[in-house]
């Protein structure tokens, strides 16, 4: 059947049968591939409470009132912010950059969404404030919940000789997402690789730290969730928070990690984006982080060398002259 015998048939469909019975069982992406088939199902695919409601299901804090508000703006509504956010950011942003950045908006909304087994067990969103002077001169840090707050979560806190086994139900099963909304401009994109790129267990207070990111070349976004709890007990997430760092370990300042995101919300490229590769790019940039830390530390050390070489040979040279000069 060609598409024009297609077209035709589906077009004696009735409008609400698909709306009521086929396309609100659609996921995002095979509702974008349907809209591409023909000029009619594009009409039917892009009816607004089809992707509001695959949004709402995908991310439950897009229902957040101030979620909910911004994203009415948006050219598209909810079909914006599903594009801009799904699957997984990839970019590189540009060494030099011919034009200057754009102003930076006074304020970054974040969605952050939590899911264990596929399920959301904690949500929240909130404003950074972009324009004051604390954010600006600091390195971009993003805490999602306050100094004593503790989110229950279904899993147990694991006895010593299940170690290995936790780690490993948690890489497999503690997933995240975190998009970061730019109100002024109306984009967005999702800072998180969905899956853990690490599970580790922090060496001194033995709480579990679990580690999303999204590298961008020369630097990486990284949101940290930290578990507690005792042994055979409930876990507890006690922090969510977002940072973003460069190749040398150093925290992206406030100012320039805008500047960053908005180019990734603009110009980077959103495509699928599997935990091995995931894992490999994040393992990729700590190896590149690692080496330039090195090199440095090699560096000083030589700098030092020479130092103590020519304070020795300043230090020689004043006891040659008041030994033997008079």
């Amino acid at each position: 059947m060609d598409n024009t015998s297609f077209s035709s048939d589906i077009t004696t469909v009735h409008p609400d049968i698909f709306q009521s019975h086929i396309l609100n069982r659609l996921d995002g992406p095979t509702l974008a591939s349907a809209a591409s088939s023909t000029s009619h199902l594009r009409r039917l695919c892009t009816e607004h409470h089809l992707w509001r409601n695959i949004s709402a299901a995908t991310w439950p804090s897009l229902n957040d009132p101030l979620a909910a508000a911004i994203i009415t703006t948006f050219p598209a509504r909810h079909r914006s912010i599903f594009s801009d956010s799904f699957p997984s950011l990839h970019h590189s942003p540009p060494n030099l950059n011919p034009t200057p950045p754009p102003p930076p908006p006074p304020e970054l909304i974040s969605a952050v969404d939590l899911y264990y087994k596929g399920k959301p067990v904690f949500s929240r969103v909130i404003k950074t404030e972009t324009h004051k002077g604390w954010f600006l001169c600091s390195p971009l840090w993003v805490d999602l919940l306050d100094r004593n707050e503790v989110v229950p979560t279904p899993l147990k806190f694991a006895q010593t000789n299940d170690e290995n086994k936790l780690l490993n139900h948690l890489d497999e099963n503690l997933t995240l997402s975190w998009i970061i909304i730019d109100p002024t401009r109306k984009r967005a994109a999702n800072l998180s690789s969905r899956r853990p790129v690490a599970v580790r267990r922090h060496w001194l207070t033995a709480e579990l730290q679990v580690l999303y990111a999204v590298p961008m070349e020369t630097v990486q976004c990284v949101v940290k969730v930290t578990c507690c709890g005792k042994a055979g007990g409930a876990m507890h997430v006690r922090e969510v928070s977002l940072t973003m760092e460069d190749t040398e370990g150093r925290h992206v300042m406030g100012k320039d990690s805008v500047v960053i995101l908005q180019d990734a919300m603009e110009n980077g490229k959103r495509k699928k984006l599997d935990e091995v590769e995931a894992k490999e790019r994040f393992e990729k940039f700590s190896i590149v982080k690692r080496e330039i830390r090195e090199r440095k530390m090699r560096r000083d050390k030589a700098m030092d060398m020479v130092a103590m070489l020519v304070a020795f040979a300043v230090f020689a040279l004043l006891f040659w002259f008041m030994a033997f000069a008079v």
